[in-house]
């Protein structure tokens, strides 16, 4: 099973990011959502012929990358033809996200999310992509839970200013 790409290339600033002042690394966390048609969080893991990978920050949302399928498991888990590894291509897609949004997700494929350092979300109800950002973006600007504090550290490269060059 391969997977497709489709990405937006961003042209890069007009002054090549010089000029800016040193500030604190804004927090972003790389999600993907499970989506059968690119407008809404309503795909099992293994059912999924799409992924939508947005970079999220506090204030602001870009669209990254659509990723596509065109085999895929029922949302019983069986495959087509036994033996058939479904999952390991979906997961290596996925390579860079923090964040992996989903209506169900079955162990096995759980395990390699997780090994793979990206953290599964289900949600109970399909929701749109819209409102799945807004729900990320609200957790990220107050107070977010432990395992998106987590997410955020792993998506912030760690400072290491504290340690002192002289003994």
């Amino acid at each position: 099973m391969t997977a497709r790409h489709l990405q937006l290339i961003d042209p890069a600033p007009a002054d090549g990011g010089a000029g800016k002042a040193e500030t604190a690394p804004v927090p972003r966390l790389r999600i993907a959502i499970a989506t059968q048609d690119m407008k809404s969080l309503n795909a099992h893991f293994g059912s999924a012929r799409r992924f939508a990978v947005w970079d999220v920050t506090p204030d602001e949302a870009h669209f990254v990358e659509a990723v596509g399928f065109d085999e895929v498991s029922d949302e019983s888990g069986a495959h087509k033809v036994e033996g058939d590894d479904r999952i390991g291509p979906k997961v290596e897609a996925l390579t860079g996200c923090n964040l992996l949004f989903v209506l169900a997700i079955g162990g096995p494929a759980a395990a390699k999310v997780v090994g793979a350092r990206i953290h599964p979300v289900k949600l109970p109800t399909a929701q749109s992509i819209p409102s799945v950002i807004e729900r990320v973006q609200t957790m990220m600007a107050g107070n977010p839970p432990p395992w998106l504090r987590k997410a955020m550290g792993a998506a912030t490269p760690r400072s290491m200013d504290f340690l002192d060059e002289e003994d």
